[in-house]
């Protein structure tokens, strides 16, 4: 018999049992799903970081598709020294966003912690939802592995700031010269620090050593139901009439989203050599 493999799952918005805008339930059974195919996997399940000090120390890997939900700072020492100790961290869409400030005219702001250091990036907008090419930029990583050069995608097109960018090894990008979110939409942001040398790329999965442990890194996977959809209004890619479809699963439903999880799950409960 081989041994139980743990892997602990957080899945969930802010404020806390809020959806944020996300089908969470959908979210949390794909990933689950997934993780049923590895027989050794066993897995807990949370809404938010709270009970980390619980479930942490004894796991092997760490899941997370949130929105809202970040480890403060006592959470974030933790996870760096599990981190540090061994344990990787496959971290999804929203995870690299958190807390934001108000502004005037109700406009908001993501606010930088000490959480986007571990993880590596930090969220600053998205523009409407819209179908865009993914970029397979390091297809000699096993999280790559199978992936053709690039595909197209249907998502929410995060901008992240890289926190680590002479260490991180970058996986799959797009290229986006501007962002091209409407007037009052969205996040704002002081600078578009997002934007690689060249104007024109941008990084939407990593890796990122951590000690003896790693962080992988992808943006992509927004989904929401009728029940929680918040998006105002959708680029002409995805819909002609620029209605928000009532039903949104995008990159869930592309076969090379399933081999980066699959390929993600495979590579957070090995061993590294």
């Amino acid at each position: 018999m081989s041994a139980t493999i743990r892997t602990h799952l957080i899945t969930g918005g802010f404020p806390p049992g809020s959806p944020a805008g996300h089908d969470m339930n959908y979210a949390c059974l794909r990933l689950l799903t997934l993780l049923q195919d590895f027989p050794s996997v066993s897995c807990t399940i949370a809404n938010d970081y709270t009970d980390l000090v619980r479930w942490l120390p004894g796991s092997q890997m760490l899941i997370t598709y949130v929105a809202g939900p970040f480890p403060d700072n006592t959470q974030n020492n933790l996870l760096r020294g599990w981190l540090n100790g061994g344990g990787r961290w496959l971290a999804l869409h929203g995870s690299s966003g958190g807390r934001a400030e108000r502004l005037e005219n109700r406009r908001r702001r993501m606010v930088k912690g000490p959480y986007h250091d571990t993880l590596g990036s930090f969220f600053l907008n998205h523009p409407p939802l819209r179908k865009f090419r993914v970029g397979v930029a390091d297809r000699d990583h096993p999280i790559t592995a199978g992936l053709p050069a690039s595909f197209e995608t249907a998502d929410e097109l995060y901008l992240i700031e890289l926190q680590h960018p002479d260490s991180t090894r970058i996986l799959l990008t797009t290229e986006l010269a501007y962002d091209p979110s409407p007037p009052g939409f969205g996040f704002v942001y002081d600078r578009d620090t997002s934007l690689m040398p060249d104007g024109k790329t941008r990084v939407l999965g990593y890796t990122l050593e951590a000690g003896k442990g790693a962080v992988t890194y992808l943006a992509l996977g927004h989904c929401h139901a009728p029940l929680n959809n918040t998006q105002p209004f959708v680029d002409s890619s995805v819909e002609v009439s620029g209605v928000t479809p009532a039903t949104f699963r995008g990159s869930w439903e592309s076969s090379a989203f399933e081999r980066l999880l699959r390929n993600s799950i495979a590579w957070g409960i090995s061993t590294r050599p």
